[in-house]
């Protein structure tokens, strides 16, 4: 069975397609196991890192995926294949660049979906949404499945319209499509990126390598949190369950911990205290702009129906952050 990737040069695509490499077969229910005979992993860009130590059966594809041409060059025509559909343009770039997040993030999930409408082959998709679908004065602080979504940013409208459209695919039978709902992902390695939820990896990466950080929200905003070997499971476990058993909802929200930012802070400096790690400085910094759009979040998911099919929380934040310094970089502030 044929994979395709977008996304694949961001930080969850890139650990996504090693797993999948390291898998080897996925269990597609109802039909059974099959063997992952190729991966074609796509992005705008993707790194040298995104790319190293992968078997030769992994391709890598750059282009700017809200066009025909790069579209085409990665949906198979005449075969079935796996679509894992990542790429996109993230909630503070979304803000700044309405064009751009509508042209990438819409049209771009809607031209991916006609060339798998169109494709000989048979397209099951998992697609990346947010808990940015949710927001307003009136939504609760635990969101859900049956929770009514509206967004507040540019970057969550265009996720809501990407669920809508792989219900209304689903339901036409022109591909066997679910979506999942992710809450603020960490630890995220290498360099913060634009998404207004990215402080809640900085807390943590930037002090571990020994740099201070600007904390842009109050110490006692909370924030759902979940961690990213958690994160690439639920992608593989939605992939692999039966569509049809979803019913006409095929989006799922993910479960999360709902952790105070001042909770996280105590939980790193007691793992850096057990570890011998001399962290940097955590220095407040209000941002405005991040204020207002956090203040507007859910800090919670109820998530019986992604749990059903075995996705989880975290047990602890220090399982996270102890994954994170097994996993990515050695750090300067390290005894």
């Amino acid at each position: 069975m044929k994979v395709v990737v977008t996304g694949a040069g961001g930080f969850i695509g890139t650990q996504l397609v090693r797993e999948l490499c390291q898998r080897g077969t996925l269990a597609l229910h109802p039909s059974g196991e099959f063997k992952i005979s190729s991966i074609v992993a796509a992005d705008l860009r993707i790194p040298e890192e995104s790319r190293k130590g992968l078997p030769s059966w992994v391709s890598f594809v750059e282009g700017d995926l809200s066009t025909d041409e790069a579209v085409d060059s990665i949906i198979p025509q005449e075969e079935d294949f796996l679509l894992f559909h990542l790429a996109a343009i993230v909630s503070g770039d979304g803000e700044r660049d309405f064009d751009l997040c509508i042209r990438v993030n819409l049209e771009g999930t809607v031209k991916l979906l006609d060339a798998c409408r169109n494709s000989r082959g048979r397209a099951r998709i998992v697609f990346a949404s947010s808990l940015a679908v949710f927001g307003g004065e009136a939504c609760p602080p635990v969101v859900g499945d049956e929770t009514k979504p509206l967004p507040q940013t540019t970057y969550g409208m265009t996720k809501l319209a990407g669920e809508l459209m792989i219900n209304d695919y689903s339901r036409k039978d022109f591909l066997d499509g679910r979506a999942i709902r992710l809450p603020t992902i960490f630890i995220r390695p290498g360099k913060p990126n634009a998404a207004l939820s990215s402080f809640a990896s900085g807390l943590f990466r930037e002090p571990l390598g020994g740099i201070d950080f600007e904390l842009p929200v109050s110490r006692e905003q909370g924030v759902p949190l979940l961690g990213y070997r958690k994160v690439v499971g639920a992608f593989i476990l939605a992939m692999e369950c039966d569509g049809e058993a979803l019913g006409d909802d095929r989006v799922l929200t993910l479960p999360s911990r709902q952790y105070l930012v001042r909770d996280m802070i105590s939980s790193l400096q007691g793992v850096a205290k057990e570890k011998g790690i001399t962290l940097g400085k955590i220095i407040d910094q209000p941002d405005p702009l991040v204020i207002e759009v956090v203040e507007g979040w859910p800090i919670g998911t109820e998530s019986k129906r992604a749990e059903a099919l075995g996705m989880s929380a975290d047990s602890s934040l220090e399982e996270v952050i102890e994954a994170y310094l097994d996993d990515f970089h050695e750090f300067p502030g390290r005894a």
